[in-house]
C-alpha cells in the first residue's frame, strides 16, 4: 500500500465513489489451479502486526519483531520500531521522537526530539543513521548525545511507504533518500558526502529496497534496480514490488506477477510469470526463492525458478514480515525452511 503526503481535494463525492466501486469490479487475482497445506511448518504466536519497517515489525501490544525474532521489549505507547543493534533498539512516534532504548534493561537512554516523523533509521556501535519523512537525513552520536550531522535533500511529495533502512559500510552510511538517491556519508569525518542517483520520478520514488551483495550494492525504487560495485553501476528497470538477494543473484519480484533472477550485472538469468499475483513479501535463502501473494498463496520456487509449489496459508488479514528462516502472519510463524518445491 502506498501513501501519498499531498491530498486531492478536486473530486466531487461521487465521483471518488464511482472511481472507488470501478476499481474494485476491475480488480484480478491470482487463483492458482492446485495448492498445498503449510499446517506442519505453522505455529501460534498470537501477536499482530499494526506497523512495518524494513528491519521489523511493531506488534499491537507494543513489543516488535526484529530480525532474530520476537522480543519482550515494550516500545512504548505511540512508538513504531525502526531497528536494532546488539546493544539498543530505535523506535519513534508520529512527533518525531527518536526513542533509544537499552536491550540490556528494557529501558530507554535518550529520546531525542528529531520533531519529524521518523521514516527510518538504523545504529552501529552506538552511531545511528536517519532518515525523516521531509527528506532530511542526519548522523546522531549516542554516547555524546549530540547530532553529528543534519541535512534537507530535496522536497518529496509522495513515497512509497516500503522505505529502506539505512545502511552502515564500515565507517561510511549509506543514506536511503526519499527522492530516488543514496547519500553516502563517512560518519566520523560528514563534510564530504557522495550522491549516487537512482531515479528522477516525479512521486513514489524513494528507495524501497537497499543491501549488500558482497562488495556489490543493490538499491532499488518501485521503477529501478541498481547495483553498484567493481563493475560499475548497472541499471534494470521493472515495476518493482519487492527484491532479495541470495547465492551471490538478485531476485526482483514485480506488480504484474513476475519473479526474475538477475546477476549481479543485472543481467537476466530466469523469468517466472504467475499470472495476477501481487506480491507483499518475499525472500530466497538455501536455494530456495519464497513469494507471498497478498491473497495468500505462498510460492516456494528453486533457486533457477525451474520448479515451483504453492502453499494455501489463507487470507492476509494484517501486514506480514519476514526474517530469517520465518513468515510472521496473522498470529502465526510459518517456517520457511520446512516448505519445498517439490
Amino acid at each position: 500500500m502506498k501513501k501519498s503526503s499531498f491530498f486531492i481535494g478536486s473530486l466531487t463525492a461521487l465521483t471518488t465513489v464511482s472511481l472507488l466501486f470501478s476499481g474494485c469490479s476491475s480488480k484480478q487475482y491470482f487463483e492458482p489451479e492446485q495448492t498445498f497445506s503449510a499446517s506442519n511448518a505453522a505455529n501460534s504466536y498470537g501477536g499482530t502486526i499494526v506497523d512495518l519497517s524494513r528491519d521489523g515489525a511493531t506488534l499491537k501490544s507494543g513489543k516488535y519483531i526484529g530480525k532474530a525474532g520476537l522480543s519482550n521489549i515494550d516500545l512504548g505507547e505511540g512508538y513504531r520500531f525502526l531497528s536494532e543493534s546488539p546493544s539498543y533498539v530505535l523506535a519513534g512516534n508520529a512527533e518525531g521522537v527518536l526513542k533509544i532504548i537499552d536491550k540490556s534493561t528494557g529501558e530507554a537512554v535518550r529520546a531525542v526530539a528529531l520533531h519529524v516523523p521518523i521514516v527510518s533509521a538504523s545504529i552501529k556501535n552506538g552511531v545511528i543513521a536517519y532518515i525523516l519523512n521531509n527528506n532530511t537525513f542526519g548522523i546522531y552520536q549516542v554516547e555524546d548525545n549530540r547530532k553529528v550531522l543534519e541535512s534537507r535533500s530535496e522536497r518529496t511529495f509522495a513515497i512509497d511507504t516500503r522505505a529502506a533502512s539505512p545502511m552502515f559500510i564500515d565507517h561510511l552510511a549509506v543514506m536511503p533518500m526519499l527522492d530516488g538517491k543514496l547519500i553516502i556519508v563517512n560518519a566520523k569525518n560528514t563534510e564530504d558526502a557522495k550522491v549516487v542517483y537512482l531515479s528522477s520520478e516525479k512521486v513514489f520514488n524513494n528507495v524501497v529496497y537497499l543491501s549488500r551483495m558482497g562488495n556489490t550494492m543493490v538499491a532499488a525504487t518501485p521503477k529501478k534496480l541498481i547495483t553498484l560495485g567493481n563493475d560499475g553501476k548497472k541499471e534494470y528497470r521493472a515495476n518493482i514490488s519487492e527484491a532479495t538477494v541470495s547465492g551471490g543473484h538478485v531476485y526482483l519480484f514485480t506488480k504484474e506477477g513476475e519473479v526474475i533472477e538477475l546477476d549481479k550485472t543485472l543481467q537476466p538469468l530466469a523469468h517466472k510469470k504467475f499470472k495476477y499475483a501481487h506480491f507483499s513479501a518475499s525472500t530466497a535463502f538455501d536455494g530456495k526463492v519464497y513469494a507471498l501473494d497478498q491473497q495468500g498463496s505462498l510460492i516456494v520456487l528453486s533457486s533457477d525458478l525451474s520448479k515451483y509449489k504453492i502453499y494455501d496459508l489463507g487470507e492476509v488479514d494484517n501486514p506480514v514480515f519476514i526474517t530469517g528462516s520465518k513468515l510472521y502472519k496473522d498470529g502465526r510463524i510459518i517456517e520457511l525452511s520446512k516448505l519445498g518445491y517439490e
